[in-house]
């Protein structure tokens, strides 16, 4: 199903190979055709979803609402299963899917566009008449945050464009960027199972969130909502983002008890609610291990829950490499080390790159010279603005550290690594679980 651009190029060494392998076994086991097909069934009328059993006599209507990178996806498995059980749908994604009951709108990611905020409306538009005769199948997938826009009365699409950008370029926590997100949105911390309330809603979940925070992925939109506008207000004021004048007004109002804040879990909206998360980063590294079981390689997965700074959880990824090949800990070598998570890059520069292309050329910086080798990927196949999934380097990337450093500085890894001939392109998966990072330390090496 993955298919890594220029593989055979990249392949060098049977450790180079054996990175790649794991890589596009993690990709492929986070499709939402392989994880609905493992998830979900249809039984005459009893509609299944991991433990969980609908019978679809109770409803008159079944409506496909939501969206994220991975909506299409999932949305497509979803009408090989139901077929015209399904009613009606919208899902807005980045990338295209042909359905046959549901409309797929295409949006912008990670800043939203017009587009995002029209299907975000059809959606609520779809849920106004929703009642107890109504399920409705939430797609909730990494995304969906910026994709499935609706901008709360009184902000523009401009102006939640404008916050979006420098919350992303800030180096802010995904959750403290959601928090604020949630309080722009009509949408968002749960307040689209307050539209399809008293509807069953049934959310779908891919999760791109270190430690699957229902509230967090695609800024909870079925889920309770902990955050506050007190909170939101403060992430903007931590990392000195200058919003625009309608952003911070309606925080403010929000602050003094004007507007209303998101549900909490005790809210009635979620009597009725239920959210199954269908895959994550385990998912995507546990096929990866196995990858390298077969081929012969010991594996420890470090964490599917790595964050922080990129280049720096570089560094830690490589000494746990050093450590192995030193003292035989935490696994004795030859060994694959994996790693998952959602690391952070905190822009200074006014380069090209992604956390995975620094996570990358932070750890060629490293290497240092030895066969060790590291596959560093989003499993969407879209890391930061840049449309290539991440890198693949090794001991002999870097041959001018000081050129290296300087594109670090100036968070300008693309053209570093691709002059380099050392980027992963694999074209938009269809899936987001997060990030895959694969460490290939063979004791033994292979020639070139």
């Amino acid at each position: 199903m993955t298919e890594i651009e220029d593989a055979d190029a990249l392949a060098e060494t049977s450790a180079h190979e054996t990175a790649l392998a794991c890589i596009e076994a993690g990709v492929d086991a986070a499709h939402p055709e392989q994880v609905v097909h493992d998830s979900v069934s249809l039984d005459g009328g009893t509609f299944t979803i991991q433990d969980a059993t609908y019978d679809l006599a109770d409803y008159d209507r079944v409506l496909v609402v939501g969206g994220g990178k991975a909506g299409g996806g999932v949305t497509t498995a979803l009408e090989a299963v139901l077929g015209d059980r399904i009613t009606d749908g919208v899902v807005v994604t980045r990338d295209p899917e042909e359905t046959e009951y549901v409309d797929v709108v295409v949006g912008s990611h990670p800043v939203p566009d017009e587009a995002g905020v029209e299907g975000a409306r059809r959606i609520l538009d779809l849920l106004t008449d929703a009642d107890e005769r109504t399920l409705v199948l939430g797609v909730v997938t990494g995304g969906a945050s910026a994709l499935l826009a609706a901008p709360a009365e009184g902000i523009s699409l401009d102006d939640l464009q404008r916050t979006t950008t420098d919350l992303l370029e800030s180096g802010a926590e995904i959750d403290e960027i959601n928090a604020v997100r949630k309080h722009l949105s009509a949408v968002k911390g749960g307040q689209l199972a307050r539209a399809a309330s008293p509807a069953t809603v049934v959310g779908l979940v891919l999760s791109d969130v270190v430690g699957n925070d229902l509230g967090v992925i695609a800024s909870g939109p079925t889920a309770p909502d902990d955050s506050t506008f007190a909170e939101a207000l403060a992430v903007l004021e931590r990392y000195g983002i200058d919003a625009p004048e309608s952003v911070r007004e309606r925080l403010e109002a929000g602050v003094a008890g004007d507007v209303a804040e998101t549900p909490r879990a005790d809210d009635p909206v979620f009597e009725r609610v239920t959210n199954h998360v269908l895959a994550d980063g385990f998912t995507a590294l546990d096929a990866a291990r196995s990858v390298a079981r077969e081929r012969g390689y010991e594996t420890c997965i470090l964490s599917s829950r790595i964050r922080g700074e990129a280049r720096e959880a570089a560094k830690s990824h490589v000494a746990v490499g050093e450590e192995a090949v030193t003292t035989g800990n935490p696994v004795p070598t030859p060994a694959v080390v994996l790693a998952g998570g959602e690391t952070t890059v905190t822009v200074r520069g006014d380069g090209r790159g992604g956390p995975n292309q620094e996570f990358a050329l932070a750890a060629a910086l490293e290497l240092g010279g030895s066969r060790t080798v590291l596959g560093a990927v989003d499993t969407d196949g879209r890391d930061g603005g840049v449309d290539v999934a991440g890198a693949l380097v090794d001991g002999e990337t870097v041959s001018d550290p000081e050129a290296a450093r300087e594109a670090l500085a100036d968070n300008d890894a693309f053209p570093y690594l691709e002059e380099r001939d050392a980027v992963v392109r694999t074209g938009p998966t269809g899936t987001n679980v997060n990030d895959l990072r694969v460490l290939v330390v063979d004791d033994e090496g292979s020639e070139r």
